[in-house]
């Protein structure tokens, strides 16, 4: 089967975990409203049977934001963002905790929705995946909307989809429309939706190689299409030019894997800007303590524990950097994840500045029979602690 014949789709939950909260309280539709705080900003509900909210303004300490409405993401408010940050830019909007459960329910209840329609798909977290729909009978934007309908039944929810040849282009598109989107496109179609487009939109660059390409006088992808092989190799090394040049063709030959059995999970995010590990101790700490918390529930979801946990860093000058620990027990708390990643990073010179941070789990295995721990929240401590 050849790359255009295949019809792939990359589904997104339209802003997750806020529109499941929207669920629950419906009167914050409109408002800027901010995931990632603790308990303390559970809403109280009043003898007039409305909720007091606790605001933005209020929070203090280290922690980072989960997800934003996308009210709050007019304001300059972003996912992996400090909440202190955030709070200037945006002091009035509401915070409110996460509740894991309750989008791992919703997380289920999408996915079988649309299993129900196209069973083969690659579950790549909580609120996205890739759909292959090659073998699906029906025309594309049937099935596109047939799709997005099943999961609005199930969940009361809303979802952005795009469907290409591959999952690189899918990636992009499902972007393109949010929220509520769907944008079907070809190869014949690259030039004219995807060129002009800012490379920062190819999943896998960066805000620094965004900045390299730039000086380059490099801002779009149809000009990094266009770009001179020997100037991105002298400026990005082999390996990476080679990518750039192809993703910015639309290439990518990566099948769909449906395989139920995970070799490993991970998280990880790319920085707004490059953060050092001394300076910037505070909100690293945050986003690896965060990073290490959805970890964990992505382990519970797909019911595994693990063995060997990893960090993955990589630094201003693009050098990729992993360190491992494999564990007398397999884990699956966030606590204990978040001990072994911070074992991890002592062993890797934090000298340059880091411009992301990921972790993983591997060597993966069912829990124990007798089921024993229940994974709690990691409490926000120190990066090395």
């Amino acid at each position: 089967m050849t790359d255009d014949t295949r019809r792939i789709a990359h589904l997104d939950m339209d802003a997750f975990y806020a529109s499941v909260e929207l669920l629950r309280y419906p009167d914050l539709r409109g408002l800027p409203v901010v995931i990632g705080g603790g308990r303390d900003a559970q809403p109280v509900l009043q003898e007039d049977g409305t909720h007091r909210y606790a605001r933005l303004r209020d929070y203090v300490g280290r922690g980072v934001i989960t997800t934003a409405t996308y009210e709050a993401r007019a304001l300059g408010v972003g996912s992996a963002m400090g909440m202190m940050k955030a709070a200037k830019l945006a002091p009035d909007a509401i915070l409110l905790p996460v509740n894991f459960d309750a989008y791992r329910h919703f997380s289920r209840l999408f996915k079988a929705a649309v299993a129900s329609i196209a069973p083969d798909f690659e579950d790549r977290g909580i609120d996205e995946i890739y759909i292959d729909l090659t073998r699906v009978e029906g025309e594309t934007l049937e099935l596109a909307q047939r799709i997005k309908q099943a999961v609005r039944d199930a969940t009361g929810l809303s979802c952005s989809i795009g469907i290409t040849p591959n999952k690189l282009l899918s990636k992009i598109c499902s972007d393109l429309e949010k929220p509520n989107g769907l944008t079907i496109l070809g190869y014949d179609d690259i030039p004219a939706r995807i060129w002009p487009l800012g490379v920062r939109k190819i999943n896998g660059i960066g805000p620094k190689a965004t900045e390299k390409l730039a000086a380059l006088g490099i801002e779009t992808i149809g000009q990094l299409a266009a770009a001179d092989a020997g100037l991105l190799q002298d400026h990005f090394g082999a390996h990476y030019s080679g990518w750039l040049a192809m993703t910015a063709r639309g290439i990518d030959h990566r099948e769909i894997s449906t395989s139920s059995e995970s070799k490993s999970i991970s998280r990880e995010t790319t920085f707004e800007r490059d953060l050092h590990a001394r300076q910037d101790r505070g909100a690293l700490s945050g986003i690896l303590t965060s990073l290490c918390d959805r970890l964990a529930d992505d382990l519970k979801r797909k019911g595994y524990v693990s063995r060997t946990i990893s960090i993955k860093l990589r630094f201003d000058d693009f050098q990729i950097v992993s360190r491992n620990v494999t564990l007398p027990h397999p884990v699956a708390e966030p606590t204990a994840i978040l001990h072994a990643a911070r074992e991890c990073l002592k062993r890797v010179p934090l000298e340059r500045r880091l411009r992301l941070l990921g972790v993983r789990a591997s060597t993966l295995e069912p829990p124990p029979p007798e089921g024993a721990t229940h994974a709690r929240r990691g409490v926000q401590g120190d990066l090395f602690a």
